[in-house]
């Protein structure tokens, strides 16, 4: 259902002609339209919130740990937190207007673990994310994110995302700029449309300024994931909706709406906008393509909703009273004064796809072949003592993982060969899931190098406890080194004690 409503009309009209004038105006580079061949990069002035801007809707908090979202932005994306000393680091661009410094961090984490603290708001209204506290739905303070679960490189450049399992969040409920009882705004989000459960509620947007359930209509956010309990679209998830408090939407109600369609892209582009009476939900493969209107129209017919009641809080991973059992994946993400135009939404969309998610993906830079174990035990071995198999019944992702039993020591893992892999003297970063059959040992991954018939065991990541009710990650960055020449090298997952069966599962090393 589409309703036009007088005063939100478009900037120019849907045709691709009007949408490369606009493009031209703001200063895109134009990607993949009909009838044009420039495949350029997108000029550094025009950014997500640049083209906001130039739409009229100024963006009030911009979040992002991958790249800047002003190209005149050259300050702080995040701050992370090393577990060994409490040291903290910012996480600047590498150059105005670029993308996120990872290197920094991982020379920093190298050896350790390390937390995002912050999620700086580039817009100059100082909306920073920070650790959510507690609410009425769940006590607090919520989980940080682990600062290495979630690399991949965007145009060739190597960076993070914020991997958020249930239990973490962020939060800042003292904002300035954002849209408030039923003023008008525009909110966007790049989520990893593989990371997803059926929890309340993986959210970024505006929410409660208490950390409490207020009322219908005093939330107005994007929302990620398979929960069916309100509203759901077709097929089987995930779906983009709205959480508007006291419900997630699909449409004008609660309930099922055909039109909101399950996402199938890695990454997604994620909008929800209202303004008086007016609110639309859109979505898109933020690798390609364009964006599809999943709903357009009036508010919910239900008491609260309209008019809204927004507080002007943000929040991300969490719901509006700290519900915290959901589960996804953020990249960046933007929120703006006014109602942005279709067009205005277009080119943000084309600005995404032109950046180039996945471009060099993590998956294509992971020395570990086979890391998602779909192949079954291709290029896997035991190190040491044990059988490994392929296992489809107990799984991180996808449909497969390793499972090794039969272990006769401590040290018996699941590996793999890289000698021809390694270069001497450089930090990698490891991340591994891992899940017991029984049991609850401390399992880490280590490296055995040898190099003049003489071999040194280097851990990868810090011991961790494991156990079989869920999967945890082992995270750490290293500096690899060796003297002479080497002749072997094998990454290896093992336990600090016990015997344990164990699976492992989404294995990289970078």
């Amino acid at each position: 259902m589409k309703q036009s409503i007088s005063g939100y009309r478009d900037l120019c009209s849907h045709s691709w002609r009007a949408l490369l004038a606009f493009m031209v105006v703001v200063g895109i580079a134009v990607v993949g339209l009909p009838g044009t061949t420039n495949k350029s990069a997108l000029a550094a002035t025009s950014l997500p919130c640049d083209i906001y801007a130039s739409g009229g809707t100024p963006c009030v908090a911009a979040h992002g740990t991958v790249r800047a979202l002003f190209g005149a932005y050259n300050g702080n994306l995040y701050q992370v937190k090393r577990a060994s000393d409490n040291a903290t680091l910012n996480i600047g661009v590498l150059s105005t207007g670029g993308y996120a410094n990872a290197a920094a961090q991982d020379s920093f984490c190298a050896g350790t673990s390390c937390v995002i603290t912050i999620i700086y708001d580039q817009s100059g209204h100082g909306n920073d994310l920070t650790q959510a506290p507690g609410g009425g739905a769940a006590g607090g303070p919520d989980n940080l994110a682990n600062a290495s679960a979630l690399p991949l490189t965007v145009s060739g450049h190597h960076v993070y995302g914020v991997y958020i399992p249930s239990g973490t969040g962020y939060r800042n409920d003292h904002t300035s700029g954002i849209a408030t009882g039923d003023n008008s705004e525009g909110e966007y989000a790049i989520f990893d449309g593989t990371h997803y459960n059926g929890g309340c509620c993986f959210d970024y947007g505006n929410a409660e300024t208490s950390n409490n359930d207020t009322g219908n209509g005093h939330m107005e956010a994007i929302y990620f994931g398979n929960i069916k309990v309100w509203g759901y679209g077709s097929g089987n998830g995930p779906w983009v909706m709205a959480d508007l408090e006291n419900g997630l939407f699909s449409g004008v109600n609660a309930g099922f709406n055909s039109g909101d369609q399950s996402i199938t892209s890695h990454y997604v582009t994620a909008i929800v906008k209202g303004g008086p009476n007016l609110w639309a939900i859109k979505a898109g493969n933020a690798q390609s393509g364009g964006l599809t209107t999943m709903y357009s129209g009036p508010r919910p017919n239900v008491s609260g909703y309209n008019p809204m009641h927004k507080e002007g809080a943000i929040i991300l991973g969490i719901g509006g009273d700290n519900s915290k059992g959901a589960a996804g994946s953020f990249f960046e993400g933007a929120m703006t004064s006014g109602y942005p135009s279709d067009a205005t939404e277009n080119a943000v969309q084309a600005n995404i796809v032109a950046t180039g998610y996945g471009s060099g993906s993590t998956q294509s830079s992971n020395l570990l072949t086979n890391g998602d174990a779909e192949a079954g035990t291709t290029d896997w071995s035991v190190f040491g003592s044990g059988s490994l198999t392929s296992n489809t019944s107990v799984v991180h992702s996808g449909t497969r993982s390793l499972l090794l039993t039969g272990r006769t020591a401590s040290w018996n893992g699941i590996s793999q060969n890289i000698t021809s892999q390694l270069t001497n003297g450089k930090s990698y970063t490891t991340n591994v899931w891992v899940r017991t059959q029984s049991g609850t040992p401390s399992a880490k991954v280590t490296m055995a190098v040898t190099a003049n018939g003489s071999t040194s065991y280097i851990t990868l990541t810090p011991t961790t406890a494991v156990n079989s009710s869920g999967w945890t990650l082992l995270s750490g960055t290293t500096t690899v080194s060796w003297s002479g020449t080497l002749s072997n090298a094998m990454w290896y997952v093992e336990t600090a004690s016990g015997t344990d069966s164990f699976y492992v599962d989404d294995a990289s090393l970078q």
